[in-house]
């Protein structure tokens, strides 16, 4: 199971999954209020965790599911594990800060709501920008999720993601929250480990943090060079250390 980070759609996955098609069922979904996914009245990362156990579910698949999460995809799979552990193979959190469970969240709620949508394809696809911003991005990747990140409607070109995704204040950032955030993997009932991209959200601090959490609990592993995205600059690099930690657990 795929699962994108905020402001995201499936399509973000879509030059990963193959290299991964010939030894699993791959499943990479849109959350609601993402992609083409239908809307709510609200959103909350519970929500989201179930459906992606409900997508898990729907492919009739046998064994339980591995779920990989970048971003705010990282708390929606940890939102999963915590309730549905026991049901989990394991989870692997890609880049997801421990404070602030959607990293894309202020710099989206930030944007006005255009009132009227762009006049041409060609125009929405040149504003298309990573949040939070990188420096690398491999162009033919990005021109590709770019184009599945846009619909037409009959006021023009919009993004696909629900503007109100971020209107339900996600993360209230107090320190109730943030040590429930914190603790959140060590009271998982399934593997768990962690990639963290050299250049992305999680500081050196922070990263000790999670070292230390994990213990013997499963791999912390860095990207190096990589940015917050790390589908956008550094793919192969991410596809070659997903297999390794999927290997490394189907031997241990």
């Amino acid at each position: 199971m795929l699962v994108h980070g905020g402001g995201a759609h499936s399509g973000w996955w879509d030059h990963i999954a193959p290299y991964f098609a010939g030894s699993y069922r791959v499943v990479a979904l849109d959350l609601s209020g993402h992609g083409d996914s239908g809307t709510r009245d609200a959103y909350r990362l519970q929500q989201w965790g179930n459906e992606v156990m409900a997508a898990a579910a729907s492919v009739g698949a046998d064994g339980r599911p591995i779920i990989v999460g970048h971003s705010m995809g990282g708390w929606v799979t940890s939102a999963a594990a915590t309730q549905n552990g026991e049901d989990i193979n394991c989870i692997i959190v890609i880049d997801s800060p421990l404070r602030g469970r959607a990293p894309e969240e202020a710099p989206l709620r930030q944007r006005k709501r255009r009132p009227t949508g762009y006049r041409s394809k060609d125009e929405i696809i040149a504003k298309f920008r990573p949040v939070p911003t990188q420096d690398v991005v491999l162009p033919f990747v990005s021109e590709h999720i770019a184009r599945e990140s846009v619909r037409r409607t009959l006021k023009g070109w919009v993004w696909k993601f629900d503007p109100n995704i971020f209107g339900g204040h996600l993360f209230d950032g107090s320190v109730h929250e943030q040590e429930t955030m914190e603790s959140m993997m060590t009271r998982l009932a399934c593997r768990v480990g962690f990639i963290r991209c050299g250049n992305g959200l999680v500081p050196a601090e922070m990263a000790q943090q999670i070292r230390a959490v994990l213990q013997l609990r499963g791999p912390f592993i860095e990207l190096a060079e990589a940015g917050h995205h790390p589908m956008l600059d550094q793919p192969l690099p991410l596809v070659a250390t997903l297999r390794a930690m999927l290997e490394f657990w189907s031997i241990t």
